[in-house]
């Protein structure tokens, strides 16, 4: 794992609780969440609910992130914007090719590998363990104004003026070489 931290750069934000049923923090992801590529990998996006948000909050967006992709600028593995501040959690699976488990008005954007969905973790083999980082961002707008085309990047770029909260459920993977 390299020692990059991805909110070193970003602005200070409340913390508050996220939890999922799929995945412990610190621990190793599930085959489920692996990708398909990798022998029992399902590209299923975990289950995540969170609770104690910040006052003022009026959306939320979910990114999935590992910093220790050998790209220079890490690997996205879904993002979601615009989850309505009412919506305290995702059912597994909600990122599939559809986003059929997303809630009205929400929408994910392509990841890296371009497709708008979560797509699991394939970590090189004999590449080391690499940190999957699972943010529920809560923001002070109700709509992020990212168009569905652009990159998790951009969503990131865009939400650091509007993070109100940053709830941060972190599992690893690794494929032996």
């Amino acid at each position: 794992m390299s020692g990059n931290d991805p909110f070193a750069r970003l602005p200070e934000a409340a913390a508050f609780a996220v939890a999922s049923t799929t995945l412990t923090d610190g621990a190793a992801l599930p085959s489920a969440q692996m990708s398909a590529g990798v022998p029992g990998g399902e590209d299923i996006s975990p289950q995540l609910s969170w609770s104690g948000a910040p006052e003022g909050t009026k959306s939320y967006a979910v990114t999935v992130y590992d910093p220790d992709a050998p790209t220079g600028s890490g690997f996205w593995h879904w993002a979601v914007a615009d989850i309505p501040a009412t919506v305290t959690g995702l059912p597994a699976g909600a990122g599939d090719d559809t986003g059929s488990g997303l809630p009205e008005g929400a929408y994910q954007l392509s990841n890296d590998a371009r497709v708008a969905r979560f797509i699991g973790a394939a970590p090189p083999a004999g590449h080391g363990p690499h940190r999957y980082f699972v943010v529920v961002h809560a923001l002070d707008v109700e709509h992020i104004g990212v168009p569905a085309e652009a990159t998790p990047a951009y969503l990131g770029f865009t939400m650091a003026g509007h993070i109100l909260g940053r709830a941060v459920l972190t599992a690893t993977a690794e494929i032996p070489a």
